[in-house]
């Protein structure tokens, strides 16, 4: 306890400084100001190596990002252009247990990128992230087997706070092996959706636990949304609890985040978003041959996780 309290002062100490001037702050070639906050225990990560850190950045009295709500970010070390004006030029220099403390400025993240600045970041702002650094890992393998640990634990968690918001508000639902829960309406009488069959959806999409609407087709010159079961161009808890009903069927899908957008921003504007869909099947049809249709909302892009820092998203007030 005394070694956290020790940590949090330390890091206040260089909020503060912070926010008078850049007194006891290093700079990179780049002219990043940082400051690492070590015990000098452990060896200096090595070029190849992966670190696993926690961490937050602000801007103003706005959070951007943080791991608080998400996973530990995991990040290669390797060699970084002095020019970058990126965070992780400081990482080679970091350890087991570290802690750091990196300030961009807005200006110069605007004059270095050659890009307009987001509506949110200011010339004059000062974009502070904070870091600790948990663990270091010697390849892509432990890695790998240290987050699916973490994702188990997640992934349960986003399932209980549905689990939970369903009994508070009495709703009886089936849980589908996947982790999605429908509560059927109305199973409908038509032919069933599976695998290969090209449906037709119309929906109304709801923050959770808000319940407020952020998307619908639902209106008189809506078109429902279109796609092939088991393409994987929808989101998984679609592809998953739509398999429940039938053509005339309706049901309130309640879907964790795992199955929705996952760490990608969500319609709230972050990640790891629960979310709510009243759906109702229109249609269920064969397939066209070979058919390679364009996704709409609520579709979800995948590719490979960023080595570095997410994009910075608007700010949430704290």
């Amino acid at each position: 306890m005394k070694k956290i309290n020790s940590l949090l002062f330390t890091l206040l100490g260089i909020l503060l400084l912070v926010a008078c001037d850049n007194n006891g702050l290093k700079k990179t070639k780049s002219g990043i100001l940082y400051k690492i906050i070590s015990d000098e225990k452990n060896p200096v990560v090595k070029n190849g190596q992966f670190i696993k850190i926690t961490y937050s950045e602000k801007v103003r009295d706005s959070v951007l990002l943080s791991s608080d709500s998400s996973l530990p970010a995991y990040v290669r070390i390797d060699s970084v252009s002095p020019a970058a004006y990126n965070p992780v030029e400081i990482f080679p220099l970091l350890r087991k247990g570290d802690s750091a403390v990196v300030i961009q400025l807005g200006d110069s993240i605007q004059r270095k990128s050659g890009q307009p600045l987001p509506p949110f970041i200011h010339k004059k702002d000062k974009l502070i992230l904070s870091i600790k650094v948990q663990d270091v890992f010697d390849n892509e393998e432990l890695v790998k087997k240290d987050r699916e640990a973490l994702l188990d634990v997640f992934h349960a968690k986003q399932i209980k706070q549905v689990e939970n918001y369903l009994q508070q508000h009495n709703i009886q639902a089936t849980k589908t092996t996947m982790g999605t829960f429908v509560q059927v309406l109305n199973t409908g009488d038509g032919p069933a959706v599976d695998s290969g069959k090209e449906i037709s959806v119309i929906y109304t999409g709801k923050l959770f636990p808000s319940g407020k609407t952020f998307e619908t087709n639902d209106k008189e010159d809506g078109k429902p949304v279109k796609f092939i079961v088991g393409r994987k161009s929808i989101i998984p808890g679609w592809d998953d609890g739509l398999r429940l009903l039938k053509k005339g069927g309706k049901a309130t899908l309640y879907i964790p985040a795992f199955l929705a957008y996952d760490q990608q921003p969500g319609p709230g504007r972050t990640a790891n978003e629960n979310l709510i869909f009243d759906v109702q099947i229109v249609d269920v049809t064969d397939a066209p041959a070979e058919a390679d249709m364009p996704m709409r909302m609520p579709s979800r892009q995948t590719g490979p996780n960023r080595p570095s820092m997410p994009h910075p998203q608007p700010p949430v007030k704290k």
